[in-house]
């Protein structure tokens, strides 16, 4: 009997670990279906990613500006986690296009402007939590992870777009010194 016991705990303790370390997907059914479908598009893509990190930012102000909400720093916290997650896969398939040779030019200007939205955005959030120190301690590290993110692929961004744009001025000179005069 003693062993069923400790057996019986043993797999109490070791599924509840396990639960515990399941990682909540970010993007709903509808937006894992919508980046599926532009998978090879990268503008598209990038796009979609942009506004599901937008989405996540409007929807976090929306926890901090309404009065009945009551688990306030907890949902600022989830928010900010989700906004991470998306901002990063954004990130990620940037340097997947980035590597196979896309053309990235245009979205790239799209998401630098988000880019600085999103820093905005985080700023002023820090600056609005610093009134609550206690309510901020419950986010203040996700709130400084995004931050660090932002500001580091804000710049990874720019500098993507001027390669870019450089690569892009010598192709054009060397075709147009390719192609016959008459």
């Amino acid at each position: 009997m003693c062993t069923y016991a400790k057996i019986a705990v043993f797999l109490v303790l070791t599924s509840s670990f396990l639960l515990s370390q399941v990682r909540h997907d970010p993007l709903t059914d509808n937006e894992i279906t919508q980046l599926r479908d532009s998978a090879l598009d990268p503008y598209t893509r990038l796009k979609l990613y942009t506004e599901f990190a937008r989405a996540r930012l409007t929807a976090l102000e929306q926890v901090r500006t309404n009065p009945k909400i009551t688990d306030r720093a907890q949902k600022t916290h989830d928010h900010l986690q989700e906004f991470l997650d998306v901002y990063d896969e954004l990130d990620d398939n940037i340097n997947n296009f980035d590597k196979r040779g896309d053309d990235l030019r245009k979205v790239l200007k799209l998401i630098i402007q988000a880019d600085n939205e999103f820093r905005m955005q985080l700023h002023a959030l820090h600056d609005s939590g610093a009134g609550n120190a206690e309510e901020f301690q419950q986010y203040e590290i996700v709130l400084a992870d995004a931050t660090d993110a932002v500001n580091s692929a804000a710049k990874d961004h720019r500098d993507l777009l001027a390669e870019q744009e450089e690569a892009a001025k010598h192709k054009k000179k060397s075709s147009q010194a390719a192609e016959p005069r008459e």
